[in-house]
């Protein structure tokens, strides 16, 4: 009984936090689109790239816009993904979509392009780590590489959302006539994959490396002494030589490759 009581805490804990995770995450999408990207005609691609260019043409508002491009593919998803998913998928782009309209209310506070691009493209990669960490996403090209998973589930999705996403900028760089948009919007996107690469790998990962010499105990020996790092030796075995060599396993921080590799080289 007492097993059972601790599961379920144990549960309702882990519900919370993923919803913190989720409320956090939102929020601070809705400030990198809202505060920084919007005001300056930038978007990391998705559905907010075709919901800037709407706010513009038509005046629609941007999170409006989202939810609405979004309600398609929930029906869609519906058939096709996981209920828990898509739940969460649903709850996380009302709440972006709720705070991006909230906080376009705020006066815009910065009118350099190349400023709201470094920090909209931050914002939004934290705010969309912290809500993948939740397990759930906002809609957009995510909810769509979820559903081609369904239908092939070894398909390369990173693929089709860059392709997704270039297409998107290309069209607001259409319709706004201006090339430093693109520019600009690249930008954004490259740092905040940068910002999901940190915050699910840390700022100090370390890097895996395998070494194949015939120097191997000096390679291991030097690499000791010089990085007081340890290598582990694999026996292994070239499949055009058929020859039997010595295949060194070593670790080390990113700043500590480049050391690494000279070590190895001679």
């Amino acid at each position: 009984m007492d097993y059972v009581k601790t599961k379920k805490k144990l549960k309702l804990k882990k519900h919370l936090i993923e919803l913190m995770y989720l409320l956090l995450g939102c929020i601070i999408m809705a400030i990198g689109t809202s505060i920084f990207l919007l005001p300056n005609q930038l978007s990391t691609g998705g559905f907010s790239g075709i919901a800037t260019i709407f706010y513009y043409l038509l005046n629609f508002p941007l999170g409006t816009t989202i939810f609405v491009l979004n309600i398609p593919f929930f029906v869609w998803a519906f058939f096709k993904i996981g209920k828990k998913l898509l739940v969460k998928s649903i709850i996380g782009t009302i709440l972006l979509s709720t705070f991006i309209d909230l906080f376009d209310k705020i006066p815009n506070l910065i009118e350099d392009r190349f400023l709201a691009c470094i920090y909209g493209g931050v914002c939004i990669g934290l705010g969309l780590a912290l809500i993948l960490k939740a397990g759930a996403s906002t809609g957009g090209t995510d909810l769509i590489s979820y559903i081609a998973k369904a239908y092939k589930p070894y398909v390369r999705t990173s693929n089709l959302i860059v392709i997704v996403d270039i297409i998107i900028v290309g069209l607001n760089v259409f319709f706004f006539k201006k090339i430093e948009i693109g520019l600009y919007s690249a930008i954004s996107i490259f740092l905040m994959g940068k910002m999901i690469d940190i915050v699910f790998e840390g700022v100090n990962f370390t890097k895996m490396m395998l070494i194949v010499s015939n120097q191997y105990k000096e390679i291991a020996k030097e690499v000791g002494d010089k990085l007081q790092r340890g290598s582990t030796g694999i026996y292994a075995k070239g499949m055009y030589t058929k020859e039997k060599k010595m295949m060194l396993f070593c670790v080390g921080a990113r700043n500590e490759v480049a050391k690494i590799r000279q070590i190895a080289a001679g």
